[in-house]
């Protein structure tokens, strides 16, 4: 039986998301049907709006989201209707050569894990609907492949657990399993957003000593000190290189770029010491070349390399980061900077825009708020 849902449909892009129903294919024996009720907006969904990444129009964003399980299909034992849980758009198959290696990331077979024999959307027109990620979380209801899923205790807020799935998983897990930032070392973050703060956070939880946050409005160095930042930089009033080379002596050991221009690529770069290395967390388009000096990679030994989704491994990831949030170690609900009801979605993207932010979440289940 297919459901009715409420989503966020972009219909063109560069566009605006609007409200329609749409019909929710029932869960296939590998899927599993969601009541989403937080959606976090991401960066990426924003760079489809605004056609700087190719979308998939009609489509419904979304992919950073918390929920509860209604329905299984007949091959998933590991969750139950009831079951609290986080979506990662980290699809795995737990088969492939980069799956056994732990590369789940960036797994061989996701394109065909989310095929499916008929459309798992469609709009009152008979047209389907392309879910952004296989997920599409802007809606109130979606139904996912199970290693999409990961289930979390009952008592984890909900609001807080949504941005598990893709800004603190991203940020967090760069640290420890892209990076594998050591004790002692030195950070720079360029980008104090919700993956750049993640990143932070990653890199205390890690035992950096120095924790050199970047970033051009002045409100988010403010709270990156809240989540562990040692030290500030605003860019655009320094130079920015120069003033991380001054703090760390040299420069640092381990930076990570969050914001997606090549030229904050290649500051990251720039920035790192010898044997440091630079860890791309941005979607950079491909009309942006980078341009480093390819000197410094033989002769300094620097590493500059790219992270999708942080490198994780999200199944054992996010319960761990439940574990570090339920003992203060993780600041979630800090993070959490504003919350928007469903029909209100594209001013929360405009107040992404305006910046100063960390993360605006959307409360899936109020149109309004």
């Amino acid at each position: 039986m297919s459901h009715q849902i409420t989503a966020a449909v972009l219909n063109s892009a560069p566009g605006k998301l609007v409200l329609e129903t749409l019909t929710l294919d029932d869960p296939g024996p590998d899927e599993v049907l969601i009541d989403v009720h937080y959606a976090g907006l991401c960066r990426s969904d924003l760079h489809e709006i605004e056609g700087v990444w190719p979308a998939t129009c009609p489509t419904v964003l979304g992919h950073e989201a918390s929920g509860v399980v209604r329905q299984v299909g007949e091959n998933v034992s590991s969750l139950k209707s009831g079951d609290h849980v986080v979506t990662c758009l980290s699809l795995y198959c737990g088969e492939c050569r980069f799956c056994i290696s732990g590369r789940m990331s960036i797994c061989a077979n996701t394109s065909s894990l989310r095929k499916r024999s008929r459309p798992v959307l469609t709009n009152t027109a008979g047209q389907s609907v392309h879910p952004t990620a296989g997920l599409g979380a802007f809606a109130e209801a979606m139904v996912v492949h199970q290693h999409s899923v990961v289930r979390i205790p009952d008592r984890m807020p909900l609001a807080a657990a949504s941005v598990l799935g893709c800004a603190v998983v991203t940020g967090v897990s760069a640290v420890f399993r892209s990076a594998r930032v050591e004790p002692g070392a030195s950070v720079a973050v360029l980008g104090c957003g919700g993956v750049g703060i993640a990143a932070i956070q990653g890199a205390r939880l890690a035992g950096a000593t120095q924790i050199i946050a970047v970033d051009t409005n002045a409100s988010r160095l403010v709270d990156a000190v809240k989540f562990g930042a040692t030290h500030t930089v605003q860019a655009g009033s320094v130079d920015t290189v120069e003033a991380v080379r001054d703090l760390t002596g040299g420069g640092v050991d381990y930076s990570f770029e969050a914001i997606g221009f090549s030229s904050t690529v290649e500051q990251a770069f720039a920035m790192l010491g010898p044997a440091g290395t630079a860890t791309v967390l941005g979607l950079v388009p491909d009309s942006q070349p980078v341009t480093i000096r390819a000197s410094e990679l033989f002769a300094m030994e620097k590493r500059l390399q790219g992270a999708l989704m942080g490198g994780n491994q999200f199944p054992t990831d996010i319960p761990r980061f439940v574990q570090y949030y339920e003992q203060g170690r993780l600041l979630l609900d800090e993070m959490l900077s504003a919350f928007v009801g469903l029909s209100q979605i594209n001013e929360g993207f405009q107040m992404m825009i305006s910046g100063g932010l960390t993360r605006v979440i959307t409360d899936v289940r109020s149109l309004e708020l």
